[in-house]
């Protein structure tokens, strides 16, 4: 593994494209503790502390902290995330994206123009939320989170938040482009880890304070080690249709008679069904907070509180429905049959046409069964540990849910792409074996 480390750096176009990405990823971190102007960090945090299991607590973990300090990316890049799943969305049911969809690079090029001025609305949006309505309502006698609300403060607020995720998606794209990995999926995991020191160091003073014991800490250790293993299973699981392409003889060539297949994956929704159902399961929360001491909002706060098994059930049957509902969306079995059928594929043993369809939405609901209830599981899996070892969210976050399948599933992108550059250039991956050989000389 050294040797295969050592020579990433070997090579210069691959040298250099790191560099660039941990350039801009530094970038990333100092924007967000650079606070908009108007805010006192200080009384900010400590009215913070409050709001850390809500949906802002959520929000802040993705854009890595930027969110309690009020800093430039207090929105992170999520606007544009959000921009590209309402078009994706928007794709499978309006004919015009449709169109678009089909239309090739011109198409994508369109709808990357859309995808951006939707990214400026919704951050104009947010951000107003959040500079007029937020943050303003979190002053108190004791507090002064806004120093001088106005007019004036929402205008440079807006524009500083607004200019703030413009940039981060600048940022991301350049990454993309000219760095290694996906540019906005590494923000938004740079984000997340950058909580990670804090947790660490907190774990440190508490085994040194007599807290918690040596063992304790190695039985996390191995928790974490058996669960990261289990969430890469899961996001490389495929399940592998046969497919066939018969010959052709056009002229004096002949095309098509080979035999590959369609990977099914596991998990196919991603990420996307615990961000839906979790952003839903903090409504009732959120809601209670506004209902003053009345019986009803604690009895609300009891039911949808983490350590509460209601909580646990719903929370993952609404994941199981979100990731049928959106592998519905993501991926089209008529699609895949009509583009088989133009190209001459067919999967042996099926006609071809609506047959096919027919098959591979079968495989594909059979597929998905076990993959929502695994994703169920690992998303609900930090709230058991904190239950059980008690220990607080910030840690338990690393062992399941969102931040974890984020990591796994970026870092296992990006470790592809750097072994693609090393294959293209006769090295060995960070496979035991490489799968190209230097040619050797005659």
């Amino acid at each position: 593994m050294i040797n295969k480390i050592q020579s990433i750096f070997v090579i210069p176009e691959l040298r250099s494209r790191i560099i660039f990405t941990l350039s801009l990823l530094i970038v990333v971190r100092v924007g967000a503790h650079i606070p908009i102007p108007g805010v006192n960090g200080e009384a900010l945090a400590g009215a913070f502390t409050s709001l850390e299991n809500s949906l802002f607590g959520l929000f802040n973990t993705f854009v890595g902290g930027a969110f309690s300090q009020a800093a430039l990316f207090s929105l992170g890049i999520m606007p544009y995330i959000s921009s590209s799943i309402i078009i994706q969305l928007m794709g499978s049911v309006i004919p015009y994206f449709q169109r678009l969809q089909k239309e090739g690079e011109a198409g994508r090029k369109k709808i990357t123009q859309i995808t951006r001025y939707g990214t400026v609305l919704l951050a104009s949006m947010q951000s107003y939320g959040v500079v007029a309505v937020f943050l303003p309502s979190l002053n108190s006698s004791e507090n002064i989170v806004v120093l001088n609300p106005g007019l004036l403060f929402t205008f440079t607020g807006i524009i500083s938040m607004v200019t703030g995720t413009l940039f981060l998606m600048w940022l991301g794209e350049r990454i993309t482009e000219r760095g290694i990995g996906n540019g906005i999926s590494l923000i938004i995991m740079v984000g997340i880890i950058s909580a990670f020191p804090n947790v660490l160091l907190s774990e440190i003073t508490l085994v040194q304070e007599g807290v918690r014991g040596l063992l304790s800490e190695f039985v996390l250790i191995g928790i974490m080690f058996i669960i990261i293993c289990f969430v890469v299973l899961l996001t490389q699981g495929t399940r592998k249709i046969p497919v066939q392409y018969a010959k052709r003889v056009v002229g004096r060539k002949v095309y098509g008679g080979q035999n590959t297949h369609i990977p099914m994956k596991v998990n196919t929704a991603g990420v996307m069904p615990i961000i839906f159902a979790q952003s839903i399961m903090f409504i009732p929360s959120t809601v209670s907070t506004f209902l003053g001491d009345s019986n009803f909002a604690q009895n609300l706060m009891t039911w949808f509180s983490f350590d509460h098994p209601f909580y646990w059930i719903v929370f993952g049957l609404m994941i199981i429905f979100f990731t049928y509902f959106y592998t519905a969306i993501a991926f089209d079995p008529i699609q895949v049959s009509s583009n088989m059928k133009q190209q001459g594929g067919f999967i042996p043993g099926v006609r071809p046409g609506k047959k096919t369809a027919e098959f591979i939405d079968n495989i594909l609901t059979r597929v998905t069964l076990p993959g929502s209830i695994a994703l169920a599981f690992v998303a609900i899996f930090p709230y058991i540990l904190m239950q059980s070892m008690n220990i607080n969210y910030d840690l338990a976050s690393f062992f399941g849910g969102t931040s974890l399948l984020i990591i796994v599933g970026v870092a296992l992108d990006t470790l592809q792409q750097i072994e693609s550059h090393l294959l293209m250039r006769h090295y060995d991956g960070f496979l035991s074996q490489g799968r190209i050989r230097g040619r050797r000389r005659l």
